[in-house]
């Protein structure tokens, strides 16, 4: 009983914190998820539109075509994913690039397509960060899948070859082995499984698990809606698409203004030493280096963007290389300058987990602060003020324990209107659990101390563009 009051009180502590950061949101906690999600999807309310953002909007739209056209979908089928996106510019940007079946992927799309049905949509664009490792903690991650309760090794690699590599590490052979973790456990499931995913090889893993995700989605969602799912090498392509036009908003700002770079690294660097630290780490200067098969950061200095393990100068800071290192992936956009192309710039609103709905604002700050001490942008920084919920809480809302082996089992196919169904009248308290990324994080458990006794506060200026 003590463990069950403290679980509750945790996940109290975590709702009135985010009530604290958004008010709007206790509006919600009496209600059904449903009524959440449809809020989350709400079109942005409609202002004129500076020329940046038109222009960056305009690109996104390009890299959404494109990517639906790389995946095989039909001409219209695109045409109507962009449709819907350039009228609502909403983007669930929560789940890492995982299996759709496991269960932080499947869920937190469940919620998206609650939002989405409740406006009469018909398409899904997601974008999955695969920037990440294989694994991210005791066989959890993008290189583990959970069957029957079984831990499953995706691809059958050595430890050796998943700690410390990321899902974009290459050239190599990957193929689907659906390995268990213990010798002799064969999920009954597995064979299902097996049979559902690509059957080639694949010189990245992120590359793979894109290609098992368009087949999964039919079994697992069916066809009511038409699903793309982006990630960071469309991101890359976008980025480069940015730097090859001369008069780019992207181009004369961050690669040839020296001052609007560096005021958002010395924004960066400012928030740390501040109340707000922890939430926005410097962890690269706006681009990953991939070498080797791992992801290394990299530093600003003098033009240049440098190794600072070891001192070399990678690339220099300027368009034409970083356009070719894109093109080969040995660059990867981080999550920044991801943002600034997907959501700042062309005024998308960003669904995220649970660290996002604290560092999201924080960017835009940044990037805001950066505009005003370089004295530029006047129209945009207004837009960025007046922004229509720029970024919520949108990944793990629905939090469940299940490892969703039935679905595989005799042919099942899961039916839309049965998951609508059964999910559409469940409250937000229920639907939620034990919100246990809140709880378990430390982070979180700091913030709510610095929230109670008001060592940050609402009103403080790094909060104004949530």
């Amino acid at each position: 009983m003590y463990e069950l009051a403290g679980a509750a009180g945790a996940k109290q502590a975590v709702l009135r914190s985010l009530a604290t950061l958004y008010p709007w949101m206790q509006h919600y906690y009496s209600r059904p998820i449903r009524d959440y999600a449809a809020r989350l999807y709400e079109a942005p309310v409609s202002t004129a539109m500076p020329e940046s953002r038109q222009y960056a909007l305009a690109k996104l739209l390009d890299a959404i075509k494109n990517a639906g056209k790389r995946n095989g979908l039909p001409i219209d089928a695109v045409a109507e994913i962009c449709r819907e996106f350039g009228e609502r510019r909403v983007l669930q940007t929560g789940p890492h690039l995982l299996l759709l079946m496991d269960p932080e992927a499947y869920y937190t799309h469940v919620l998206s397509l609650l939002g989405l049905s409740a406006h009469g949509c018909s398409t899904y664009l997601s974008y999955a960060v695969s920037t990440v490792s294989l694994v991210e903690r005791a066989r959890k991650g993008p290189g583990w899948l959970t069957v029957d309760q079984t831990p499953i090794n995706v691809f059958g690699l050595p430890r050796s070859r998943m700690i410390g590599y990321s899902l974009l590490t290459g050239p190599g052979a990957y193929r689907f082995e659906l390995v268990p973790a213990e010798q002799g456990a064969e999920p009954e499931a597995l064979a299902v499984l097996h049979n559902l995913l690509p059957k080639g090889q694949f010189e990245r893993p992120a590359h793979a698990i894109k290609e098992a995700n368009c087949s999964l989605w039919p079994k697992l969602f069916g066809r009511r809606f038409t699903f793309l799912q982006i990630d960071d090498e469309d991101i890359a392509d976008l980025v480069a698409n940015h730097l090859s036009e001369e008069n780019s908003w992207l181009r004369t700002r961050l690669l040839e203004d020296p001052r609007f770079a560096l005021h958002m690294l010395a924004e960066i660097d400012r928030l740390a030493d501040g109340p707000w630290s922890g939430w926005l780490a410097r962890g690269t200067d706006f681009f990953w280096f991939y070498q080797n098969g791992r992801r290394l950061p990299l530093r600003l200095v003098d033009g240049e963007l440098v190794n600072p393990a070891t001192g070399l100068k990678t690339v220099r800071f300027e368009a034409s290389e970083i356009i070719e290192r894109l093109a080969d992936r040995s660059l990867i956009p981080n999550l920044l300058l991801m943002f600034l192309v997907v959501s700042v710039l062309p005024g998308a609103r960003a669904l995220g987990g649970s660290h996002q709905p604290v560092y999201y604002p924080l960017m835009r700050y940044v990037v805001c602060r950066a505009l005003e001490a370089a004295d530029v942008d006047a129209d945009l920084r207004d837009a960025l003020k007046t922004d229509d919920l720029p970024g919520a809480w949108g990944h793990r809302v629905i939090e469940r324990d299940d490892d969703l082996s039935d679905v595989f089992r005799n042919g099942h196919t899961a039916a839309y209107g049965d998951i609508i169904d059964h999910f559409s009248q469940m409250s937000f308290a229920e639907a939620c659990g034990g919100m246990s990324s809140f709880v378990s994080d430390a982070s979180w458990q700091h913030f709510h101390t610095q929230l109670r006794e008001r060592v940050t506060t609402p009103s403080d200026a790094e909060w104004a563009f949530s």
